[in-house]
C-alpha cells in the first residue's frame, strides 16, 4: 500500500509539472518580425593605420642673445608682434662695447706704428749688411723685430674688428621674417653674453613632429603624404602633410624615431597636439559598415541573421576606422549578415525579414 501511495503521488507530480509547461508555453509571445537592411561581413587586404602622435613645431625658431653688455635702453618688440628681417628689436647702453672698441683701435694704432719703425730699421740694415757694414746677426734681429711688428698689427686688426662686432650687437635686430614669441627682457634690464633676450618663430612654414615606433619606421619615407588632424583645431579638417625629414638615430629612452611632416597650412600655432595616419603592412581584416555596430553602456554590439533568419547579437571588438567602415578585430566571421543601420538592440531570437 505504501508503494503505491507513493507512485501515485509520484504521478500527480509529473502531471502538475507538465501541466505547468503546458501553460507556459501557451502564455509566451510569439516575436514580431522586424525588417532591416542587411550586409555581409567581407574580408580585405588592406593596409593596416598607423596613428602617430605629434607636435606642431615652426620652420625655423631661435632664440637671441647678444655678446654686448649694458642695460636694455630701448624696447620695440613685444610678444605677439611680427617683425621682418632687419627689424630693430632691442637696443642696448654701447658706452661699454664702444669703450673696447675704441682700446682696440688705439691699440691698432700702436702696432702699425711699431711696424712702421721696425720696416725701416729693416731696411737700414739690409743696405747696411750688403756693405758688409753689420753682422748676419744683426740683419737677423732686425727682420725678426719687423716680422713682429707685422704680426702684432695682424693681432690689433683682429681685436677690432671683434670688438666692432660686438659693438654691432649692441642694437638686436631680427635675422628673419618672423613671431615674437616670448621676451625676456624689459627696459633697464642688464644683458650679458649668452642671455637670451627674444625668442622668435617663422611667420610661415609649420610642422608636426611626430614619434615614430622603431617597428614602423620602415613604412616611412621621405616625400610620402599623410593625412593631419589637430585635436584642438577640428575645424580645419584634414590637413595634407609630407614627410620632409627622418632623423636617422631612435631616442635610446623612447625606442622612437623623429619625423618632421611639413604641413600644408601655415595659419597653425606652434605647440598644438596632431595626429597623422602612417599606411602600415598589409593584413587581412574585417569591414563592415559602421552603422551596423551599436555603441551602448561602452560595449560594440551587432546583430547577425542566422540561417533560420533570427536575430542574435553578438558583441564585438572593433578597430580603426576606415572611412565609412570599422574594422572588425573579433566577434564575426566572414560572410555573416548583419543588421544595417543598427539603431537599437534586437531581442534574440527575432525573426528579421530583409528589406
Amino acid at each position: 500500500m505504501k508503494t503505491l501511495r507513493n507512485l501515485s503521488v509520484a504521478a500527480l507530480a509529473v502531471l502538475l509539472i507538465g501541466c505547468g509547461q503546458e501553460h507556459k508555453k501557451s502564455v509566451t509571445p510569439a516575436l514580431a518580425p522586424v525588417k532591416a537592411g542587411l550586409v555581409t561581413v567581407e574580408a580585405t587586404n588592406a593596409p593596416r593605420p598607423i596613428e602617430l602622435q605629434g607636435v606642431v613645431m615652426p620652420e625655423q625658431e631661435t632664440f637671441l642673445s647678444s655678446r654686448a653688455m649694458g642695460p636694455v635702453v630701448k624696447v620695440l618688440a613685444s610678444a605677439g608682434d611680427r617683425v621682418r628681417k632687419g627689424d630693430l628689436l632691442l637696443d642696448i647702453q654701447q658706452d661699454l662695447s664702444h669703450g673696447q672698441l675704441a682700446q682696440a683701435q688705439g691699440a691698432q694704432a700702436q702696432a702699425q706704428a711699431a711696424l712702421s719703425l721696425a720696416q725701416r730699421n729693416f731696411e737700414r740694415f739690409q743696405k747696411l749688411h750688403e756693405k758688409a757694414s753689420c753682422s748676419e746677426l744683426e740683419l737677423d734681429m732686425a727682420r725678426m723685430q719687423f716680422e713682429q711688428a707685422q704680426g702684432a698689427v695682424a693681432q690689433a686688426q683682429g681685436a677690432v674688428a671683434a670688438a666692432g662686432s660686438v659693438a654691432d650687437e649692441s642694437a638686436v635686430r631680427a635675422p628673419f621674417d618672423a613671431v615674437v614669441v616670448e621676451r625676456m627682457v624689459n627696459l633697464g634690464d642688464l644683458c650679458a653674453p649668452g642671455r637670451p633676450l627674444l625668442r622668435l618663430q617663422s611667420q610661415s612654414g609649420r610642422r608636426l613632429v611626430l614619434a615614430v615606433r622603431e617597428a614602423d619606421a620602415p613604412h616611412v619615407r621621405v616625400g610620402m603624404a599623410l593625412p593631419v588632424t589637430l585635436d584642438s583645431r577640428p575645424d580645419l579638417g584634414v590637413i595634407q602633410g609630407r614627410v620632409v625629414e627622418i632623423v636617422p638615430a631612435a631616442d635610446t629612452a623612447t625606442h622612437t624615431l623623429s619625423v618632421r611632416v611639413e604641413l600644408a597650412s601655415s595659419q597653425v600655432m606652434s605647440g598644438l597636439s596632431g595626429k597623422a595616419v602612417l599606411p602600415g603592412a598589409a593584413r587581412q581584416s574585417l569591414l563592415v559598415p559602421a552603422a551596423a555596430i551599436l555603441q551602448t553602456g561602452g560595449l560594440s554590439l551587432a546583430v547577425v541573421v542566422d540561417a533560420q533568419g533570427l536575430a542574435r547579437t553578438r558583441a564585438v571588438t572593433v578597430g580603426a576606422t576606415q572611412g565609412e567602415r570599422l574594422e572588425v578585430l573579433s566577434g564575426l566571421n566572414v560572410g555573416d549578415r548583419l543588421v544595417s543601420p543598427l539603431r537599437a538592440p534586437i531581442t534574440d531570437g527575432t525573426p528579421i525579414q530583409a528589406n
